[in-house]
């Protein structure tokens, strides 16, 4: 027994592969270790220690995925009438405001994120909103953010150096020690072809609402934040000399290549 090294060992833990002997030791050694006692099923097996167990196993796992995929893909709430006319409200006021808002399939991550409602009474969007920091690969989601807020308010608390959080000022070091003037904030354009991403520049002083006229959003809006003087592969629209700054006949009916792709996979 690993846990009290004095009696024979019976039992081995399916987590952690430590042997026990008693009812006991087995309660001590999940307490000492946080030790769940379940199997890992995706724990990583070499390919010279795989056999035809892990084989089973790894098809009954998919198995056990395809069937609470399908579970919650048949869930009451999710397709009752109350969601679907919740859905389609959204929808209608993001067009009454010039945004295109398309939403995606259940069983998608974003479908599950998105918190973004719509206040009859102020006659407002409460935006579920990610901010990409991609010189630190950092990612902050936020959630019930105003529309009439502008961009710069929004940023504030993660990369003004006086009003930012400490913690989260270190970890965005590069952009609280950067000027204003050097940073951007960038969308990227929906409907395009894989090979030939694009981004719209948006505008800080500007409010959320009115930087979001005119663009097709899939969910949620997700706003990458660079800065000019760090080397990025982002192509902003209209500056590579190629295409117009403004191409809204690219922002069309159909989700962006990405989705499209995953809904084939997923059906």
């Amino acid at each position: 027994c690993e846990t009290c090294s004095k009696e024979e060992a019976k039992y081995r833990c399916p987590r952690c592969m430590k042997y026990s002997c008693s009812l006991l030791c087995v309660k001590k050694h999940k307490l000492a270790l946080n030790c769940n006692g379940v199997r890992d099923k995706t724990a990583f097996v070499s390919i010279n220690e795989f056999t035809d167990l892990n084989l089973l196993s790894d098809y009954r796992f998919l198995e056990d995925v395809g069937r609470t995929a399908d579970a919650a893909a048949r869930h009451c709430i999710v397709h009752s009438p109350a969601t679907k006319r919740l859905l389609h409200c959204l929808r209608n006021k993001a067009r009454g405001c010039n945004i295109e808002l398309k939403t995606l399939p259940v069983g998608f991550t974003k479908r599950r994120e998105n918190s973004t409602t719509f206040n009859s009474t102020e006659n407002k969007f409460y935006w579920h909103l990610k901010l990409v920091f991609p010189h630190c690969h950092a990612e902050y989601t936020l959630k019930r953010v105003p529309d009439d807020k502008t961009l710069a308010d929004i940023l504030k608390p993660y990369i003004d150096p006086v009003e930012s959080d400490p913690v989260v000022c270190q970890r965005l070091k590069i952009y609280t020690t950067s000027p204003e003037s050097d940073v951007q904030i960038l969308m990227k354009i929906e409907n395009r072809n894989r090979n030939s991403v694009r981004y719209n520049k948006l505008d800080p002083s500007r409010s959320l609402l009115d930087n979001l006229k005119g663009k097709v959003i899939i969910e949620y809006p997700t706003l990458f934040v660079v800065l000019k003087t760090q080397k990025n592969d982002m192509v902003i629209l209209g500056q590579d000399g190629s295409e117009p700054a403004e191409n809204k006949g690219s922002e069309s009916s159909s989700l962006s290549s990405m989705e499209e792709g995953e809904i084939r996979d997923s059906s």
